[in-house]
Protein backbone atom coordinates (compact mmCIF):
# COMPACT_ATOMS: atom_id res chain seq x y z
CA UNK A 1 0.00 0.00 0.00
CA UNK A 2 1.29 3.46 -0.84
CA UNK A 3 0.57 6.66 0.98
CA UNK A 4 -1.74 9.31 -0.40
CA UNK A 5 0.27 12.00 -2.06
CA UNK A 6 -0.03 15.60 -1.06
CA UNK A 7 0.02 17.71 -4.24
CA UNK A 8 1.59 21.15 -4.34
CA UNK A 9 -1.69 22.90 -3.60
CA UNK A 10 -2.28 20.87 -0.41
CA UNK A 11 1.23 20.37 1.00
CA UNK A 12 1.84 24.02 1.94
CA UNK A 13 -1.47 24.55 3.74
CA UNK A 14 -1.06 21.14 5.40
CA UNK A 15 2.32 22.13 6.84
CA UNK A 16 0.96 25.47 8.06
CA UNK A 17 -2.01 23.71 9.66
CA UNK A 18 0.28 21.28 11.47
CA UNK A 19 2.45 24.12 12.78
CA UNK A 20 -0.60 25.98 14.11
CA UNK A 21 -1.92 22.78 15.70
CA UNK A 22 1.22 21.93 17.66
CA UNK A 23 1.65 25.53 18.82
CA UNK A 24 -1.92 25.52 20.11
CA UNK A 25 -1.36 22.18 21.88
CA UNK A 26 1.76 23.59 23.53
CA UNK A 27 -0.09 26.63 24.86
CA UNK A 28 -2.98 24.39 25.94
CA UNK A 29 -0.60 22.23 28.00
CA UNK A 30 0.49 25.25 30.01
CA UNK A 31 -3.13 26.31 30.53
CA UNK A 32 -3.95 22.82 31.90
CA UNK A 33 -1.05 23.12 34.34
CA UNK A 34 -2.42 26.45 35.59
CA UNK A 35 -6.05 25.29 36.12
CA UNK A 36 -6.74 24.51 39.78
CA UNK A 37 -8.44 21.17 39.04
CA UNK A 38 -7.13 17.60 38.94
CA UNK A 39 -6.06 16.16 35.59
CA UNK A 40 -8.98 13.81 34.87
CA UNK A 41 -11.50 16.48 35.87
CA UNK A 42 -9.94 18.96 33.44
CA UNK A 43 -10.24 16.35 30.70
CA UNK A 44 -13.95 15.78 31.38
CA UNK A 45 -14.93 19.46 31.39
CA UNK A 46 -12.63 20.52 28.58
CA UNK A 47 -13.80 17.88 26.14
CA UNK A 48 -17.41 18.03 27.33
CA UNK A 49 -17.56 21.73 26.50
CA UNK A 50 -15.79 21.10 23.19
CA UNK A 51 -18.32 18.44 22.16
CA UNK A 52 -21.29 20.71 22.87
CA UNK A 53 -19.74 23.58 20.92
CA UNK A 54 -18.66 21.37 18.02
CA UNK A 55 -22.11 19.81 17.62
CA UNK A 56 -23.65 23.29 17.45
CA UNK A 57 -21.12 24.30 14.79
CA UNK A 58 -21.88 21.16 12.79
CA UNK A 59 -25.60 21.96 12.85
CA UNK A 60 -24.99 25.55 11.74
CA UNK A 61 -22.87 24.27 8.85
CA UNK A 62 -25.60 21.86 7.80
CA UNK A 63 -23.73 18.75 9.00
CA UNK A 64 -25.99 16.28 10.74
CA UNK A 65 -24.60 14.75 13.92
CA UNK A 66 -25.08 10.98 13.73
CA UNK A 67 -24.61 8.44 16.47
CA UNK A 68 -22.44 6.40 14.10
CA UNK A 69 -19.70 9.00 14.51
CA UNK A 70 -18.99 7.61 17.97
CA UNK A 71 -18.80 4.06 16.64
CA UNK A 72 -16.62 4.98 13.65
CA UNK A 73 -14.15 6.85 15.86
CA UNK A 74 -13.81 4.11 18.50
CA UNK A 75 -10.12 3.32 18.01
CA UNK A 76 -9.09 6.97 17.84
CA UNK A 77 -11.37 7.78 20.78
CA UNK A 78 -9.94 5.08 23.02
CA UNK A 79 -6.41 6.23 22.18
CA UNK A 80 -7.18 9.91 22.76
CA UNK A 81 -9.13 9.17 25.95
CA UNK A 82 -6.17 7.31 27.39
CA UNK A 83 -3.77 10.02 26.22
CA UNK A 84 -5.76 12.80 27.92
CA UNK A 85 -6.11 10.84 31.15
CA UNK A 86 -2.39 10.12 31.30
CA UNK A 87 -1.04 13.41 29.96
CA UNK A 88 -3.27 15.74 31.98
CA UNK A 89 -2.28 13.79 35.09
CA UNK A 90 1.41 13.88 34.11
CA UNK A 91 1.49 17.63 33.54
CA UNK A 92 0.05 18.13 37.05
CA UNK A 93 2.89 16.09 38.59
CA UNK A 94 6.01 16.86 36.58
CA UNK A 95 7.27 19.96 34.78
CA UNK A 96 5.73 21.01 31.47
CA UNK A 97 9.07 20.56 29.71
CA UNK A 98 9.37 16.85 30.51
CA UNK A 99 5.69 16.03 29.98
CA UNK A 100 5.68 17.55 26.50
CA UNK A 101 9.16 16.36 25.57
CA UNK A 102 8.40 12.72 26.31
CA UNK A 103 5.33 13.04 24.11
CA UNK A 104 7.46 14.48 21.34
CA UNK A 105 9.30 11.15 21.02
CA UNK A 106 6.21 10.02 19.12
CA UNK A 107 7.89 10.22 15.66
CA UNK A 108 9.95 7.12 16.50
CA UNK A 109 6.77 5.08 16.94
CA UNK A 110 4.69 6.70 14.21
CA UNK A 111 7.54 6.67 11.70
CA UNK A 112 7.86 2.88 11.94
CA UNK A 113 4.10 2.39 11.62
CA UNK A 114 3.85 4.82 8.70
CA UNK A 115 6.57 2.98 6.80
CA UNK A 116 5.06 -0.44 7.54
CA UNK A 117 1.35 0.17 7.01
CA UNK A 118 1.00 3.37 4.95
CA UNK A 119 3.87 2.86 2.55
CA UNK A 120 5.43 6.20 3.46
CA UNK A 121 9.15 6.54 2.87
CA UNK A 122 11.54 8.83 4.70
CA UNK A 123 14.59 10.12 2.84
CA UNK A 124 17.92 9.65 4.57
CA UNK A 125 18.45 13.40 4.88
CA UNK A 126 15.08 13.86 6.60
CA UNK A 127 15.70 10.85 8.84
CA UNK A 128 19.04 12.37 9.86
CA UNK A 129 17.40 15.69 10.74
CA UNK A 130 14.72 13.83 12.69
CA UNK A 131 17.49 12.18 14.69
CA UNK A 132 19.05 15.59 15.36
CA UNK A 133 15.69 16.86 16.61
CA UNK A 134 15.27 13.86 18.91
CA UNK A 135 18.78 14.35 20.29
CA UNK A 136 17.80 17.94 21.06
CA UNK A 137 14.73 16.65 22.90
CA UNK A 138 16.84 14.27 24.99
CA UNK A 139 19.18 17.14 25.79
CA UNK A 140 16.36 19.21 27.26
CA UNK A 141 15.15 16.24 29.33
CA UNK A 142 18.61 15.67 30.81
CA UNK A 143 18.97 19.35 31.61
CA UNK A 144 15.58 19.55 33.35
CA UNK A 145 15.76 16.47 35.60
CA UNK A 146 16.38 17.38 39.20
CA UNK A 147 14.57 20.70 39.00
CA UNK A 148 11.92 21.43 41.70
CA UNK A 149 9.05 20.74 39.29
CA UNK A 150 10.33 17.28 38.19
CA UNK A 151 8.53 14.04 39.16
CA UNK A 152 9.44 10.47 38.16
CA UNK A 153 5.81 9.36 38.46
CA UNK A 154 4.75 12.20 36.20
CA UNK A 155 7.35 11.19 33.62
CA UNK A 156 6.07 7.59 33.66
CA UNK A 157 2.52 8.80 33.04
CA UNK A 158 3.87 10.87 30.16
CA UNK A 159 5.40 7.72 28.63
CA UNK A 160 1.96 6.07 28.71
CA UNK A 161 0.50 9.18 27.10
CA UNK A 162 3.17 8.93 24.40
CA UNK A 163 2.00 5.46 23.36
CA UNK A 164 -1.67 6.50 23.39
CA UNK A 165 -0.94 9.70 21.46
CA UNK A 166 0.83 7.70 18.76
CA UNK A 167 -2.24 5.48 18.42
CA UNK A 168 -4.44 8.56 18.01
CA UNK A 169 -2.28 9.89 15.15
CA UNK A 170 -2.48 6.57 13.34
CA UNK A 171 -6.26 6.34 13.82
CA UNK A 172 -6.66 9.88 12.48
CA UNK A 173 -4.79 8.95 9.31
CA UNK A 174 -6.99 5.86 8.86
CA UNK A 175 -10.20 7.90 9.21
CA UNK A 176 -9.83 9.45 5.75
CA UNK A 177 -12.71 8.43 3.47
CA UNK A 178 -14.88 7.18 6.34
CA UNK A 179 -15.64 10.46 8.07
CA UNK A 180 -14.76 14.15 7.89
CA UNK A 181 -12.03 15.63 10.10
CA UNK A 182 -14.74 17.41 12.14
CA UNK A 183 -16.70 14.19 12.64
CA UNK A 184 -13.56 12.35 13.76
CA UNK A 185 -12.64 15.17 16.13
CA UNK A 186 -16.12 15.24 17.72
CA UNK A 187 -16.34 11.45 17.93
CA UNK A 188 -12.99 11.09 19.68
CA UNK A 189 -13.84 13.97 22.05
CA UNK A 190 -16.98 12.12 23.16
CA UNK A 191 -14.83 9.09 23.94
CA UNK A 192 -12.53 11.27 26.09
CA UNK A 193 -15.49 12.24 28.29
CA UNK A 194 -16.79 8.65 28.46
CA UNK A 195 -13.38 7.40 29.58
CA UNK A 196 -12.24 10.18 31.91
CA UNK A 197 -15.49 10.73 33.87
CA UNK A 198 -15.63 7.24 35.43
CA UNK A 199 -11.85 7.26 35.98
CA UNK A 200 -12.19 10.52 37.91
CA UNK A 201 -14.81 8.90 40.14
CA UNK A 202 -12.69 5.78 40.68
CA UNK A 203 -9.63 7.83 41.68
CA UNK A 204 -11.63 10.12 43.94
CA UNK A 205 -11.18 13.30 41.92
CA UNK A 206 -13.74 16.04 42.58
CA UNK A 207 -16.07 16.53 39.59
CA UNK A 208 -17.89 19.44 41.26
CA UNK A 209 -18.83 22.42 39.11
CA UNK A 210 -15.68 24.56 38.52
CA UNK A 211 -15.47 28.13 39.76
CA UNK A 212 -15.37 31.16 37.43
CA UNK A 213 -11.55 31.30 37.28
CA UNK A 214 -11.28 27.63 36.39
CA UNK A 215 -13.94 28.05 33.69
CA UNK A 216 -11.78 30.73 32.07
CA UNK A 217 -8.88 28.25 31.96
CA UNK A 218 -11.13 25.47 30.65
CA UNK A 219 -12.47 27.76 27.91
CA UNK A 220 -8.92 28.72 26.88
CA UNK A 221 -7.91 25.05 26.88
CA UNK A 222 -10.92 24.16 24.69
CA UNK A 223 -10.09 26.92 22.21
CA UNK A 224 -6.39 26.10 21.97
CA UNK A 225 -6.23 22.33 22.35
CA UNK A 226 -9.60 21.42 20.91
CA UNK A 227 -10.80 23.92 18.34
CA UNK A 228 -7.41 25.00 17.02
CA UNK A 229 -5.15 22.05 17.85
CA UNK A 230 -7.16 18.93 17.05
CA UNK A 231 -9.17 20.36 14.16
CA UNK A 232 -6.09 21.80 12.43
CA UNK A 233 -4.04 18.62 12.86
CA UNK A 234 -6.83 16.29 11.75
CA UNK A 235 -7.30 18.52 8.71
CA UNK A 236 -3.56 18.51 7.98
CA UNK A 237 -2.93 14.78 8.37
CA UNK A 238 -4.90 13.96 5.23
CA UNK A 239 -2.74 16.44 3.27
CA UNK A 240 0.78 15.71 4.51
CA UNK A 241 2.73 12.49 5.19
CA UNK A 242 1.92 10.99 8.59
CA UNK A 243 5.56 11.06 9.72
CA UNK A 244 5.82 14.79 8.92
CA UNK A 245 2.77 15.59 11.04
CA UNK A 246 4.21 13.46 13.81
CA UNK A 247 7.62 15.14 13.61
CA UNK A 248 5.93 18.53 13.98
CA UNK A 249 4.99 17.54 17.53
CA UNK A 250 8.66 18.11 18.41
CA UNK A 251 7.76 21.79 18.37
CA UNK A 252 5.35 21.34 21.31
CA UNK A 253 7.94 21.20 24.12
CA UNK A 254 9.85 24.15 22.66
CA UNK A 255 6.77 26.38 22.72
CA UNK A 256 5.35 24.92 25.94
CA UNK A 257 8.53 25.27 27.98
CA UNK A 258 8.97 28.86 26.83
CA UNK A 259 5.41 29.78 27.82
CA UNK A 260 5.75 27.94 31.16
CA UNK A 261 8.99 29.80 31.85
CA UNK A 262 7.34 33.16 31.16
CA UNK A 263 3.96 32.67 32.86
CA UNK A 264 4.46 29.89 35.43
CA UNK A 265 8.04 30.58 36.45
CA UNK A 266 9.26 27.06 35.62
CA UNK A 267 13.01 26.52 35.33
CA UNK A 268 14.59 27.04 31.90
CA UNK A 269 18.38 26.95 31.66
CA UNK A 270 20.64 28.10 28.84
CA UNK A 271 21.38 24.44 28.12
CA UNK A 272 17.69 23.71 27.66
CA UNK A 273 17.29 26.76 25.43
CA UNK A 274 20.25 25.65 23.27
CA UNK A 275 18.80 22.17 22.82
CA UNK A 276 15.39 23.60 21.94
CA UNK A 277 17.05 25.79 19.31
CA UNK A 278 18.54 22.62 17.83
CA UNK A 279 15.04 21.12 17.64
CA UNK A 280 13.77 24.19 15.80
CA UNK A 281 16.67 24.07 13.34
CA UNK A 282 16.01 20.40 12.57
CA UNK A 283 12.28 21.03 12.08
CA UNK A 284 13.03 23.88 9.69
CA UNK A 285 15.29 21.59 7.64
CA UNK A 286 12.62 18.86 7.52
CA UNK A 287 9.88 21.26 6.42
CA UNK A 288 12.12 22.87 3.82
CA UNK A 289 13.00 19.40 2.50
CA UNK A 290 9.33 18.51 2.17
CA UNK A 291 8.63 21.68 0.22
CA UNK A 292 11.53 21.00 -2.16
CA UNK A 293 10.73 19.61 -5.62
CA UNK A 294 13.29 16.90 -4.90
CA UNK A 295 10.87 15.42 -2.42
CA UNK A 296 8.98 13.35 -4.97
CA UNK A 297 5.60 12.22 -3.66
CA UNK A 298 4.57 8.62 -3.59
CA UNK A 299 1.96 7.33 -6.01
CA UNK A 300 -1.55 8.21 -4.91
CA UNK A 301 -3.70 5.59 -3.25
CA UNK A 302 -7.20 4.93 -4.63
CA UNK A 303 -9.89 6.60 -2.53
CA UNK A 304 -11.62 4.09 -0.23
CA UNK A 305 -15.20 3.28 -1.16
CA UNK A 306 -18.03 3.86 1.36
CA UNK A 307 -18.97 0.76 3.32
Amino acid sequence: MTAPAADGSELGPGLVGAAIAVSAWAAGSVVVKAIDLEGLVVGVYRFGVFVLGAVVVMQLRGQRFRVGIVRDSTLGGLALGADIALFFSAVKLTNVVNATLIGSLQPIIVGVVAARFFGESIRRRDAAWSLVALLGVFGVILASNGTPEWSAAGDLLAVGALLSWSGYFIASKQSKGRMTPMEFTVGTAIWVVLINAPLAVVFGQDLSWPNAEDWVGIAASVLLGGVVGHVCMNWSLVRIPLWVGSTFTLLIPVVASTIAWIFLGESLSWGQAACMSLVLLALFAIVRGQASPAAAPAAPEPEPQPA
